[in-house]
């Protein structure tokens, strides 16, 4: 049997900057390179069809680059150890080639079965940092140092030129119980950002050209945001491009002599991005369970009801409505508005944080397991060491849409509603809503709670929650394990 080397993708789906895939160029072995979609992936509460149409739309993009080089990244709808088992009889498989993935635990106990059969079959796997993520951290010493030093370091050129590469037949895959691609994950919806390794530098070409003018002045505001942000979080998500790229285009426009204040707020985000994925590698039970122990037997009230009209945008806040159901359509919120979607639903609804964690998981384009459920828990208020935030949605409303715009967009059933009332409908005086064709409770419905009420009961609870003993003593846990030094670089 002929030796060879394999490339596996995962969440990083791109040609440069690529450390598995020039390790695989350079081996002495011709070199197979290929994409899972997983079963157990595909149908994990998290997934929709969002990601699969992004990550379908990025692989052909990297095809139609390879076919040059007479290469392609096969793409195996199947589980990762029974397509291993079948190339291992046609193949002798030396080295596999991947980047570590700091995932949800369906990829977790993936990679432990995929770990097993390689040491069972002799098959070396070298796996590769990727997002400045450390793997076995006990806790933050001088990670501020080596995320800046991996940022800083020089990009990996992958010469596609020099590559030998295996190509396997259409029969041989599906003799590995490979799957048809389904045809819905070949749509391209309109409204959404589409994947792919050209579109990516297109996004960060004309963030730091143009649109990096008014990040911070528009970052918190829900349409202005659309624009002004770098929008790459997608591209970041599954990897189209590196971290390190975007941090050293951000460095050159810094030093160019552009918009300093913006860049370097901008480069804190990239930073606190890579944070966040490192707490959740050095804790990922957060994934089910708050990361402060003192909240996990603490019960909510979890209405049916009330949740339903929060996951279909119709709880009767235009802000949150239109939030939702922006986020349902293109599969992208700025950050603050995805905090209030989370506060809202955990405070006011008096929610736990899991009965939205899938929900909101499936939605976002971006979906990054590493910032979402530390972050869902953040907002939530179940660290025991943040700040709780309790997002007035009506404030929030007048303050980032002011003039009601991002709300009739997206919520055209208070289209007629004039801006006086448009951030608060139920304000409306009857007479002149029916004057203009408006009727509270059948065009629109009423809130369904109490704003000022539900504010106040979450308030008291809370406070009273952080008090607790083990919420205390659970919280110097999480401090000592996760907090960053205060020397930015150590």
């Amino acid at each position: 049997m002929e030796d060879i080397d394999v490339v596996w993708f995962k969440r990083d789906l791109r040609l440069s900057d690529h450390a598995p895939l020039k390790s695989g160029i350079e081996s002495s072995r011709r070199v197979l390179l290929v994409y899972f979609f997983e079963p157990s992936l595909i149908t994990a509460p998290q997934s929709d069809d969002r990601h699969w149409q992004f990550v379908y739309q990025s692989l052909m993009e990297m095809n139609t680059r390879l076919s040059p080089y007479h290469a392609r990244v096969h793409v195996v709808y199947q589980e990762v150890v029974p397509f291993f088992t079948h190339l291992a009889n046609e193949f002798n498989i030396v080295h596999v080639f991947s980047h570590q993935e700091t995932g949800i635990k369906v990829t977790y106990d993936r990679d432990k079965a995929v770990g097993e059969f390689f040491q069972r079959t002799g098959i070396r796997w070298e796996q590769f940092r990727q997002q400045g993520v450390n793997r076995g951290r006990k806790d933050r010493l001088n990670w501020n140092k080596d995320w800046h030093s991996l940022m800083l370091a020089p990009q990996l050129s992958c010469e596609l030129g020099n590559g030998d590469f295996v190509t396997l037949s259409t029969e041989f895959l599906y003799g590995t119980g490979s799957l048809p691609i389904p045809a819905a994950w070949k749509f391209s919806h309109p409204s959404r950002q589409k994947g792919g390794e050209t579109l990516a530098w297109k996004y960060l070409n004309t963030f730091f050209h143009t649109r990096i003018s008014n990040y911070s002045s528009h970052i918190s505001k829900p349409e202005a945001s659309r624009k002004s942000c770098s929008r790459l979080s997608p591209y970041l998500a599954w990897g189209c491009i590196s971290m390190r790229q975007v941090f050293q285009m951000a460095e050159k426009a810094r030093t160019g002599g552009g918009s300093a204040r913006n860049i370097v707020n901008f480069q804190s985000r990239l930073r606190w991005h890579c944070h966040f994925i490192q707490k959740f590698e050095m804790e990922c039970s957060m994934e089910h369970a708050s990361i402060n122990r003192g909240f996990q037997a603490i019960s909510k009230a979890n209405d049916a009801e009330l949740y339903q009209a929060w996951e279909s945008g119709h709880t009767g806040v235009p802000l949150i409505d239109a939030c939702m159901r922006c986020l349902i359509t293109t599969g992208y919120l700025n950050f603050r508005m995805r905090a209030m979607l989370v506060s809202f639903l955990t405070h006011y609804l008096w929610t736990d944080w899991q009965k939205g964690a899938n929900h909101l998981a499936r939605m976002f384009l971006d979906f990054e397991p590493g910032i979402h459920y530390p972050q869902l828990q953040m907002q939530a208020g179940v660290t025991g060491i943040n700040i709780v935030r309790i997002y007035n949605p009506i404030k929030q409303s007048k303050d980032h849409d002011e003039e009601g715009l991002f709300i009739r967009k997206w919520v055209p059933e208070l289209t007629m509603v004039p801006n006086a009332y448009v951030h608060e409908p139920w304000l409306f005086p009857y007479l002149e809503a029916n004057f203009v064709g408006f009727q509270l409770g059948e065009d629109y419905p009423f809130p369904v709670i109490d704003l000022e009420k539900a504010a106040k009961h979450a308030r008291k609870c809370l406070w009273e929650l952080q008090k607790l003993p083990e919420v205390v003593e659970d919280g110097k846990r999480i401090l000592r394990k996760h907090t960053l030094p205060t020397n930015r670089w150590a």
